[in-house]
């Protein structure tokens, strides 16, 4: 048990460069038909993800085993995917125009880093990849994007309550995020005190454990929150009334907007030390009229008829590729 504790208090003082210090420097991921997918590119499409999930599960464990490595063949699968249509591409003699790609890559700044271009940039420089790098990784994708489009040209057309079904279904997705607003009450434990010598972020994680349990319990979170809390909100029961989305760290922004409201969550780990939360309310962001979105509703009524069809199409090619996945 010291011993996990030792791991456990080592791993939340590094979580935030954990990834950028695993990843080898040009390190080969797989092999697609000569092409290489190097794990620079992968560990930058899971840090999201990795960095949700690490917020989660202060003390990793199988949960977070599993949901990682389930992200990371996803990952792996996708890239793999790509490198084989992009072959199909290059016979075309097809490309994508330059203000297409820019688009995408301020549409991805905006929802996965909350429309901070330091964040993104910062990820990009953890995963050793250049800007350059990162919109041919974009590029491909929307190479597969227009495929697949190409591919199944020949789909029924999506009939006008399928359009709207599919709208009313995503419509929360679509939204403008950066104009979340979020009220909830905190409880801030640190991984450190000063008021406590002998705290360490063992024991400090134990603690914000057991005030959950309390909480779930039936205990009043305000009242814990003005005993336990080690922030300028304690005073007030650890209330946060309409913050924007945009004060929040993705990956906690991420968990906190997609909770509903009177759930208590936590203990999330926080670079500073562990935050239990319960939702109030939620403003969220304006949603586009379908008219604004239609051509994109249509292709995902589309790409969802056609999803079989897709899976025996691209598992043909699978088949036919060479493919020596290294990770």
């Amino acid at each position: 048990m010291t011993r996990f504790l030792s791991i456990l208090a080592i791993s939340i003082l590094t979580s935030t460069v954990a990834m950028s210090q695993a990843v080898e420097v040009n390190g080969i991921a797989a092999k697609v038909n000569g092409r290489i997918i190097t794990k620079n590119e992968v560990s930058f499409m899971l840090a999201p993800i990795y960095a949700q999930l690490a917020t989660q599960f202060p003390r990793r464990g199988p949960e977070f085993e599993r949901q990682f490595k389930e992200a990371q063949k996803k990952v792996i699968q996708e890239l793999v995917d790509r490198q084989i249509i992009l072959d199909e591409f290059d016979k075309l003699g097809a490309r994508i125009n330059n203000n297409i790609i820019d688009q995408e890559v301020d549409r991805q700044i905006r929802e996965l880093y909350n429309g901070s271009e330091s964040k993104f940039r910062e990820e990009l420089k953890k995963s050793r990849l250049t800007m350059e790098g990162y919109r041919e990784m974009t590029r491909e994708k929307m190479v597969v994007q227009a495929m697949r489009s190409q591919q199944f040209a020949d789909a029924p057309p999506p009939l006008p309550n399928e359009i709207q079904n599919e709208y009313i279904k995503i419509k929360s997705n679509l939204r403008d995020t950066l104009k979340d607003k979020i009220t909830f009450r905190k409880i801030f434990i640190p991984s450190l005190d000063s008021g406590k010598p002998l705290a360490v972020p063992e024991t400090q994680l134990a603690l914000a454990e057991s005030l959950v349990n309390e909480i779930q319990e039936g205990a009043d979170f305000q009242k814990i929150a003005e005993e336990h809390s080690r922030d300028a909100f304690a005073a007030e029961g650890g209330l946060q009334e309409n913050l924007p989305r945009t004060d929040l760290a993705p990956e906690f922004a991420a968990i906190i907007f997609e909770t509903e409201a009177g759930k208590v969550i936590g203990p999330l780990l926080d670079p500073r030390g562990f935050t239990i939360v319960k939702i109030i309310s939620k403003d969220l962001g304006p949603a586009p009229a379908l008219g604004e979105v239609r051509d994109m509703i249509e292709e995902r009524v589309r790409k969802n008829k056609t999803s079989a069809q897709y899976e025996r199409w691209i598992e043909s090619k699978r088949k036919r590729a060479m493919v020596d996945v290294k990770i």
